[in-house]
């Protein structure tokens, strides 16, 4: 199969054994794979490596379409075929296109689990999103406006969630996922099927949406890598593998 691997010298597109599942693993016909900013640098104790931990796809064994965030201690799916484990898999929103499914799970679960499990937002409070239009924030956007927060831009709020590091607005609560702040709780976003279902149930119910910066092929995945790091994006980057 065709893979993008990190090497020491850089990225390379190359052809590879196609991967077999093990027990309660899935082999996934990948359609597409979304690139996230500095992940190239998380797996450099373990090269060569399959960047991309986003993907919609299809389930070898079942035809099933399926999304999902897998997890970081692992090759990426930045490839034609991916072994995903299956508890972190989920039905692809019936909406979305797989370009647009691929973009999800990364925002998508941050903001989640951000705003809810970490953050506690309640219905009526009070939240400022730095990094409002990023591939996080916009999401984060929505979901707390669905769940009955108020968006705001200043003022005294009772939650600051914090994606882009920096000088961070007071609040009664503070959560980041840009850089360990003291006085706020700072994460790592987990692969979550539930919440991932979550999401799709309210994405299926026109209550969020999700925003594609650009697509480029997993044969240029050099240059999708540079845009990532460029400015002005609105959205995710993301590789388009098989014919959606």
């Amino acid at each position: 199969m065709l893979a993008v691997r990190l090497h020491d010298d850089g990225l390379k597109v190359e052809e590879i054994a196609t991967p077999s599942p093990g027990p309660g693993e899935v082999l996934v016909r990948v359609h597409a794979a979304a690139i996230t900013r500095d992940e190239l640098e998380w797996p450099v104790d373990r090269l060569p490596a399959i960047p991309s931990y986003e993907l919609s796809g299809v389930a070898v064994d079942s035809g099933d379409e399926v999304y999902a965030l897998t997890p970081f201690d692992r090759d990426g799916v930045a490839a034609e075929y991916a072994v995903v484990p299956a508890a972190v898999l989920a039905p692809k929103p019936s909406r979305l296109s797989h370009v647009e499914a691929a973009a999800l799970p990364m925002g998508g679960l941050t903001a989640w689990q951000a705003l809810f499990v970490h953050g506690g937002l309640a219905r009526g409070e009070r939240v400022l999103i730095t990094g409002a239009s990023g591939g996080v924030g916009h999401i984060a956007v929505q979901l707390a406006r669905q769940a009955g927060a108020m968006v705001v831009e200043s003022g005294p709020v009772d939650l600051v969630f914090d994606t882009r590091g920096g000088d961070v607005p007071a609040g009664d609560r503070v959560v980041t996922v840009a850089e360990e702040t003291p006085g706020a709780i700072y994460f790592i976003v987990e692969p979550d099927r539930e919440q991932l279902l979550e999401l799709t149930a309210l994405v299926d119910a026109r209550e969020l949406g999700v925003e594609v910066d650009s697509v480029f092929p997993l044969t240029d995945a050099q240059a999708a890598f540079e845009r990532v790091a460029a400015r002005g994006k609105r959205g995710k980057v993301v590789l388009g593998v098989a014919n959606d």
